[in-house]
């Protein structure tokens, strides 16, 4: 048993297949990154909503070109994703390690490298906002939204009932293909790897001379060049690269502050947070009476400040303390995601029904 498992933790010096460990590992640092960077975004959005409030709602765009920009740079200079390139491997056609292909810095061909490019950014970016829709529709069924009877009605529960089966399915999908991997029975861990025709390997010693050497001549062909032409195709490419090598170095040292993330915010570390958060209650928030967005308070307490009538469900936003109509609350927090009054950034769950003693 034990020589059949040994290479699940080790390998020969001849073998360049990866251990599960190591794919799994690269497959999470992205996993990793993704929730920090959210974290951060929305940090500075609670903080000054006028500035980065667009930060906040456009987050998964903004992070899915930012990804884009970095997985290109990776896989043209060196076959492989940012993730993959800091553990040291690199992709290669499924069953081809000869010729010059083998090499990290001669690249993929162009359909297996646009297949992984689409395979790495596009398929994350759909799953999230699939979840995002999923969990929407959920809290619209839990504060008793009801929606017309009709075709979209019936989709909408079809598509609530049929969601946890179908992700089910998708998650079963890959961890299938890891035990197949463990085994040895298949040649990538991750059915996506798959469906782009490639295959994980590890960096080899050539593999980091060509590199080095693709790097030195690239340096050396920019020198040389003098027409506008060349100036211009220069700049845009220093500018690409430069963006993309600023972000692969923010992420490399990001990655070493992520286990620190995870102490402060871990369970076993809830009692200090709240020794340290425990201070006396703060004022109400200041209203912006210069944002556009931003409709006056009523002088009457009673009065909802977005549809300026008698308030029907009271409804407070933990957000910002400030009370509407539930029906009032809801909607606009749906379409804009902010306080009406403070623009804090603000999600369905905060919304909060008060009932009095009257009634």
């Amino acid at each position: 048993m034990a020589e059949h498992a040994a290479h699940i933790t080790t390998a020969s010096v001849s073998d360049e297949r990866p251990s599960i460990f190591e794919v799994i590992a690269q497959d999470s640092l992205m996993s990793a990154v993704r929730p920090a960077l959210q974290h951060i975004a929305k940090i500075l959005a609670e903080s000054n909503p006028e500035r980065y409030g667009t930060l906040w709602r456009w987050f998964d765009e903004i992070y899915s070109l930012l990804d884009l920009l970095l997985q290109q740079h990776f896989l043209a200079k060196t076959s492989a994703s940012f993730s993959e390139n800091f553990y040291s491997l690199k992709r290669i056609i499924m069953g081809n390690r000869e010729g010059p292909r083998s090499l990290a810095s001669a690249g993929l061909p162009i359909g297996n490298h646009w297949r992984s490019l689409l395979f790495l950014v596009l398929i994350p970016y759909l799953k999230i906002k699939i979840e995002k829709l999923v969990a929407r529709f959920r809290e619209e069924d839990d504060y008793s939204i009801q929606l017309p009877a009709s075709s979209w009605k019936r989709f909408y529960k079809a598509f609530l009932a049929a969601y946890p089966f179908v992700n089910m399915a998708w998650e079963g999908w890959f961890l299938s293909q890891q035990l197949r991997y463990i085994l040895g029975k298949a040649q990538h861990h991750s059915p996506l790897l798959s469906m782009a025709g490639v295959q994980l390997v590890r960096l080899t010693a050539e593999d980091i001379q060509a590199i080095e050497k693709r790097a030195a001549s690239s340096a050396a062909l920019q020198q040389s060049a003098h027409s506008l032409n060349s100036k211009l195709k220069r700049a845009v490419k220093g500018a690409l690269g430069g963006i993309a090598l600023s972000l692969s170095t923010g992420l490399s040292v990001g990655v070493f502050f992520l286990q620190f993330l995870e102490w402060w915010y871990s369970s076993e570390n809830q009692e200090t947070i709240k020794s340290l958060s425990a201070l006396p209650v703060p004022p109400p928030p200041i209203h912006f009476d210069q944002d556009t967005y931003s409709p006056l308070l009523p002088k009457l307490k009673t009065v909802c400040p977005l549809c300026r009538k008698i308030r029907a469900n009271d409804t407070a936003l933990s957000t910002s303390g400030y009370v509407f109509c539930y029906r009032c609350a809801y909607y606009y927090v749906k379409h804009h995601q902010r306080c009406p009054v403070t623009g804090y950034p603000t999600e369905l769950q905060h919304l909060v029904k008060l009932y009095s003693p009257e009634g």
